[in-house]
């Protein structure tokens, strides 16, 4: 059993020490209220904002994200810039309560011509991470729009998925009629609830808020429902994650037992 915690907030851009001290008051909110791991959104600590925080010193937003995981005693997932070599990632980092980096994960999916143009993929598969009984696995937003990416994760053995986020608003577009147009925020309450359900796994999905951003953070079940789910705003969400329920939840769905992998095989 797990209690788990998504943050949903606004950041300012190259604002880092202003961002990091929010992350540090919502952390220990979080413990306080005997929380075990709170997830943050994409790139928070310095904005999202790819061609003007690429270059951002990732060490240290790592460096103080293992503090406020130990300052406060909770396991902390957050996302920085990530140099190697003449490559420079998006990377998430799962801290455990001592503030000890667990493992870190580099997007695979860039969304759009900003990010394809300041940072490279990852070529690499989350590593699973086991935490409180559960087995942990990381994402970061775009990556969780693919089904691929989750039905790896959940076919490898994760229970949960833990998304830090920044989708940004599109308002609504496409055709004349509201049944033809098209809003962002269904990637929040449509796509993140049918990916727990059709892979028997939590999902916690943490977005940026504010007038350029969806908002819509939540925490989904293996059942595809929400265990709870933002609107617009800051807001801190919480909710109890039982790795029983996975397997409950499996034995219903049968997906990953029933898929026809002579046809679908894995990749790779």
């Amino acid at each position: 059993m797990l209690r788990i915690a998504v943050l949903q907030g606004a950041a300012r851009t190259n604002a880092v020490a202003e961002n990091l001290a929010k992350i540090s008051s919502f952390a220990e909110q979080a413990a306080r209220e005997g929380t075990d791991l709170l997830v943050t959104p994409e790139l928070f600590a310095t904005g999202y904002a790819p061609s003007l925080v690429r270059h951002s010193d990732g060490g240290a937003v790592r460096a103080a994200l293992a503090g406020i995981a130990r300052q406060h005693s909770i396991a902390l997932v957050g996302s920085s810039v990530e140099a190697a070599g003449s490559d420079l990632h998006i990377c998430a980092s799962f801290f455990d309560d001592q503030g000890i980096e667990l493992t870190r994960y580099r997007k695979a999916h860039l969304f759009g011509p900003d990010e394809k143009e300041s940072f490279a993929p990852g070529n690499e598969l989350p590593e699973l991470v086991p935490y409180h009984g559960l087995t942990i696995a990381l994402g970061i937003c775009y990556d969780i729009e693919f089904p691929e990416y989750a039905r790896s994760a959940a076919r490898r053995g994760a229970d949960l998925l833990c998304i830090p986020t920044a989708v940004p608003s599109t308002g609504d577009v496409g055709g004349a009629t509201l049944e033809l147009r098209y809003n962002a925020e269904r990637i929040s309450t449509m796509m993140v609830p049918v990916r727990a359900l059709e892979n028997g796994v939590y999902i916690a999905y943490a977005n940026h808020t504010g007038p350029a951003f969806t908002g819509h953070s939540g925490i989904a079940s293996p059942y595809g429902t929400f265990l709870a789910l933002a609107a617009d705003g800051e807001q801190l969400l919480t909710a109890e994650v039982d790795e029983e329920e996975v397997r409950r939840a499996r034995g219903i769905n049968t997906y990953l037992e029933c898929v026809r992998t002579d046809l679908y095989p894995p990749p790779g």
